[in-house]
């Protein structure tokens, strides 16, 4: 009997959910996309309603084949990709690869990967969503048209191998405007003063200067400061009001994705990439014990905040066993999700709360069981009642001088409701402070309290902070730029590339993105216009809603985007741009200029600025600090051929080297080669290893008066059909000895052999 066909990403999204089906069914992985756009052509038929080309990526050929094999001798094929647009377009291509009919139901989605929930997907399957597939194939040729067409520009004009992208250079501009604002910031001074009372009772407290009965009072130097301080200095104060309330703090929602990437990076300081990776192992599954491979939370790419109702049922049982009837609410939590939101997905939640993070710990990494901890915190937090404080707001007044007041507020915990289990974090990097909350004494209206002490304090307003990874994510998700699926590698992108780096926590943008910003402002300024992008993303949206053609979106902005173009290429031909040099905190040690950081074949190093009068070069580490070098060692029983002084060992580029030790003085340098055992077939010598710009090759140690050369190992084998020597090839089908010569042809297969 033929068994059903199920096709999903990963393999291990695979192992977890061959487990909840029957021998009856065969579970494979695509891993990832199979068809994408040429990275060699614009693969774009503009003319033609910009009908897209897809070929298949290279190196996934034979995966594609067999495929096609399990799919023609299969009963059924279901296709079981993510449950977002990016997995519905997986689906379509593999629909179109395999031949299977788009007219018929043979897509399945879930939310989490348990039992129920795949079973249940499986018992019903559906058509592939064309309005999703068309909303991320709209995205990806909307981000083709702008890198592709705008990359060429900033090429020719700033640097090789630059890239633009739609949201990449809006976030760009973001980091870029920041800093911007904290280098414009004038600061500007302000007191504030504090007071140490004591009650009728002996008891301590403090209270901070608020103003007048007519509003608050900030007084902007210390002559001000003076001026209240002579007025209250020696007077006598008493309690003028007290108010007493209660507060309530209503428990935060589930995790939306950008949410969860924020709160991450706060407690558990996990960039976006790592907490996203790590959300991806818990939601394909984790081998949990006797049970298994089972998926421990939701899919982790939502803007969703809606819970389903088995899962609040869940979370009500769990609540009501473990904590009360008090901290279950009489009518259950529901949070609303922001507009133009799409509701297929639930909020990131625990698949199932019974398992408590550390009844499961042993199973879990590290950095799984934290993320899966924060996870499942806030989920069981969002389904309890709210926590209740006493709040104590007291004025105090001088008996003798009536006008100016005096603050001291509180709050008591009266109900821990959902802090019992978690408490909001801090949002100290956004520049976010809390107001005084001070312990009061019990005070009654009219007491008599004596001032001990005035402390008055000169402060200066502060700069805008630089964005985190945290903060970012958080305005581009107010502004609405970009989705639950391109924060983490927008953000990738811009640092890998150049445009931004990370000092401490904080996101500094570089030369390279400050240039780029500033082309893309004076050039294309509608392009990372925030409204513009935010309403480009809505499109995308209503293109998934079945309420546009994503044809006519694709139109309208190629369209505006190609006029801006031709526009930029004829400005810039004119300009000339360069990027700012970025200098190092040291100074050359041979000449005492300074160490400014320079792009070569090979990435980054320090360079002294007095090039090409001085120099002096220093590697650089993945920190962009100077990398520790180390003494080089000399070379035994070798002397400088030139001058007779010692010759060192040296790193370089291409491998280790000799040098001698009075360079530069003196030029002489050889390169180490390593011997292979195997002896040149055109004069006998040794067949040495060597490197290449892009890899090793081998050549004869005689060079250059022999010119043997091969990409592929020689060996001592030689060929049954010519004689000459047989050379490892390491063909994707497994190795051959091939023969050297070429025109011989002869191949036979081989074992696999280390190439050192």
């Amino acid at each position: 009997m033929k068994k059903t066909l199920v096709i999903v990403e990963s393999p291990a999204k695979a192992n977890t959910i061959k487990n909840y089906l029957g021998a009856s069914y065969k579970v494979v992985a695509s891993k990832g996309h199979l068809r994408d756009l040429p990275k060699s052509t614009f693969g774009i038929d503009v003319e033609n309603d910009f009908e897209p080309k897809y070929i298949n990526i290279r190196g996934k050929g034979s995966l594609i084949n067999e495929l096609k094999k399990e799919a023609k001798s299969s009963q059924l094929v279901y296709l079981a990709t993510d449950p977002d647009r990016e997995g519905e377009a997986i689906s379509w291509h593999l629909a179109q690869m395999l031949g299977l009919d788009l007219s018929k139901p043979n897509r399945v989605t879930f939310n989490e990967i348990t039992k129920s929930a795949v079973r249940s997907a499986i018992s019903s399957p559906q058509c592939i969503d064309m309005n999703k597939v068309n909303s991320q194939q709209a995205r990806r040729i909307l981000d083709r048209i702008v890198g592709y067409k705008l990359s060429p520009l900033l090429w020719k004009k700033v640097r090789n191998g630059l890239s633009a992208g739609r949201v990449q250079s809006v976030a760009t501009k973001m980091i870029v405007e920041r800093e911007e604002e904290i280098q414009a910031f004038v600061k500007e001074e302000y007191w504030t003063i504090d007071a140490n009372f004591i009650s009728s009772s002996q008891k301590p407290f403090k209270a901070y200067f608020y103003g007048t009965h007519e509003g608050k009072i900030v007084p902007s130097n210390k002559q001000e400061t003076d001026k209240i301080l002579s007025v209250i200095q020696n007077a006598d104060f008493k309690v003028e009001n007290i108010k007493k309330s209660k507060k309530t703090k209503n428990p935060p929602a589930p995790f939306i994705t950008s949410q969860l990437q924020q709160d991450a990076y706060r407690r558990l300081n996990f960039q976006s990439s790592r907490t996203m990776r790590i959300a991806q192992e818990l939601y394909e599954g984790i081998v949990i014990g006797n049970k298994g491979e089972q998926g421990l939370i939701t899919y982790m790419r939502t803007d969703s905040a809606r819970v389903s109702a088995e899962a609040r049922n869940m979370a009500k049982d769990y609540i009501l066993s473990n904590y009360g009837e008090q901290y279950y609410p009489s009518v259950p939590n529901e949070y609303r999700s922001k507009k133009k939101v799409q509701d297929a997905h639930e909020a990131i939640r625990p698949s199932d709360v019974n398992l408590k993070p550390d009844s499961i710990k042993q199973f879990l990494t590290s950095e799984q069981y934290k993320l899966y901890k924060l996870i499942w915190e806030r989920f069981i937090a969002s389904q309890m009642t709210a926590a209740v404080y006493d709040s104590v707001s007291v004025d105090i007044t001088s008996a003798t001088n009536p006008e100016y007041i005096f603050r001291s507020s509180g709050d008591t915990l009266k109900f821990a409701g959902f802090t019992t289990i978690y408490k909001e974090s801090a949002e100290q990097d956004e520049g976010k402070t809390d107001e005084k909350n001070t312990k009061i004494p019990a005070l009654s209206e009219n007491e008599t309290v004596t001032l001990k002490e005035l402390e008055p304090s000169q402060n200066f307003t502060q700069p805008p902070q630089r964005y985190t990874e945290a903060t970012l994510i958080k305005t581009m998700e107010e502004k609405g730029i970009g989705r639950p699926s391109t924060y983490s590698p927008t953000l990738s992108t811009i640092i890998t590339r150049g445009y931004a780096e990370r000092d401490g926590k904080s996101l500094k943008p570089k030369p390279l993105g400050t240039v780029t910003t500033d082309i893309m402002r004076e050039n294309f300024s509608e392009i990372v216009d925030y409204k513009f992008t935010a309403n480009m993303e809505d499109e995308l949206d209503e293109i998934e809603n079945g309420e546009i053609d994503y044809k006519k979106i694709i139109q309208k902005f190629y369209s505006q985007f190609n006029g801006l173009l031709e526009k930029a290429e004829e400005k810039l031909q004119k300009e000339e741009i360069e990027i700012p040099v970025e200098k190092l905190d040291i100074k050359c040690e041979k000449c005492g200029g300074d160490m400014v950081i320079k792009r070569g074949r090979f990435g980054r190093f320090a360079a002294c600025a007095n090039y090409p009068k001085c120099r002096n070069t220093k590697p650089l580490d993945k920190s962009g600090n100077i990398a520790a070098q180390e003494t080089p060692k000399i070379a035994e029983g070798m002397k400088c051929p030139l001058c007779n002084s010692d010759v060192l060992l040296r790193k370089g580029a291409y491998g280790e080297y000799y040098a001698c030790a009075k360079y530069p003085e003196c030029k002489y340098t050889k390169q180490l080669l390593k011997k292979i055992g195997v002896k040149c077939p055109k004069c006998g010598g040794d067949i040495v290893e060597k490197r290449g710009k892009k890899k090793i090759f081998y050549g004869c140690d005689n060079y250059p008066a022999c010119d043997f050369s091969s990409w592929n190992l020689p060996t001592e084998k030689k060929c049954p059909k010519c004689g000459e020597l047989l050379a490892l090839h390491k063909y994707k089908t497994g190795n051959k000895l091939v023969c050297i010569n070429a025109k011989c042809g002869y191949k036979e297969n081989a074992e696999p052999t280390k190439n050192k």
